[in-house]
């Protein structure tokens, strides 16, 4: 036990490793007794709980028959070798649902906590035709993104800051009925007293402050988290001083973005098709 190593549940590559070494601990087992229960070696155990081996589909069946765990581990494999959700991205929705503020920025799409239910079912749809995804990943995504959306509910509720390219707003997804269902949620959102909606215009240019999508989180405390992706990568930052930068950025494309009033209006026209 003294050398025991601390395990980082937090860690996405250390999940299965915290999540093994808990379920051997509940049983009282040394890892060479779950070890000769699964019919391999105490020091494969600490590499797999340690993160320093990768689990197979054998080990995790293995595991789950001398853990009496169902298909625990079974699943947790298959889900690290076709993630539905990019890496980065189960930490920071635990933090999104605690924030006290979010500041999204967004663009070609609008972002997941103000999604319909319709307009995220055709994302995830054209996302299963493309093949990127499976049937049964979109519908993880689905239940996540209801998920998220429903911690928006709190008390109190937290204060979201939601800026948009002008891409997000005229993209269609869906269907003409889809868009109208979406800029109706986007109106009803800008009514809220807890919230702010400013759309980036096109014409904007170089003074756009942000190339990729980025959300900024500040915690009850005060702790300021920066979260952003790309197609393949998503990053929870923590250090102040990179995050501060991101604060200062999005602070500037505020002030370059449309009031929320003239953000409203061109929605509203878009929704009775004029323009």
């Amino acid at each position: 036990m003294v050398n025991r190593k601390r395990l980082d549940p937090d860690d996405p590559d250390r999940d299965f490793g915290v999540q093994l070494r808990l379920a051997r601990d509940a049983r009282g087992w040394t890892q060479d007794e779950l070890a000769s229960r699964m019919g391999c070696s105490g020091t494969h155990i600490s590499a797999v709980e340690t993160g320093r081996r990768s689990p197979t589909p054998r080990f995790a069946r293995s595991a789950d028959r001398a853990l009496g765990t169902g298909d625990k581990f079974s699943r947790m494999v298959q889900e690290m070798k076709e993630p539905a959700l990019l890496e980065g991205f189960p930490e920071f929705v635990r933090q999104e649902t605690r924030a006290a503020e979010i500041r999204l920025f967004e663009l070609g799409i609008i972002p997941g906590l103000l999604q319909t239910a319709e307009y995220a079912e055709a994302i995830c749809h054209g996302a299963v035709r493309r093949g990127a995804i499976t049937e049964q990943q979109a519908e993880e995504r689905l239940t996540l993104l209801a998920q998220r959306q429903a911690s928006l509910a709190r008390t109190p509720p937290p204060m979201v800051y939601a800026v948009l390219d002008e891409s997000c707003i005229r993209r269609s997804v869906g269907g003409a009925a889809v868009m109208r269902g979406q800029w109706d949620k986007l109106l009803a959102f800008a009514e809220s007293p807890s919230t702010v909606l400013q759309i980036a215009p096109f014409d904007l240019g170089e003074r756009r402050a942000f190339d990729l999508p980025v959300t900024l989180l500040t915690l009850p405390d005060r702790t300021q988290l920066a979260y952003s992706e790309s197609a393949q990568q998503g990053r929870l930052e923590r250090d102040t001083h990179f995050v501060q930068l991101f604060m200062t950025a999005y602070h500037q494309m505020q002030a370059e973005a449309a009031p929320q009033a003239d953000s409203v209006a061109t929605i509203s026209k878009l929704r009775k098709g004029a323009l």
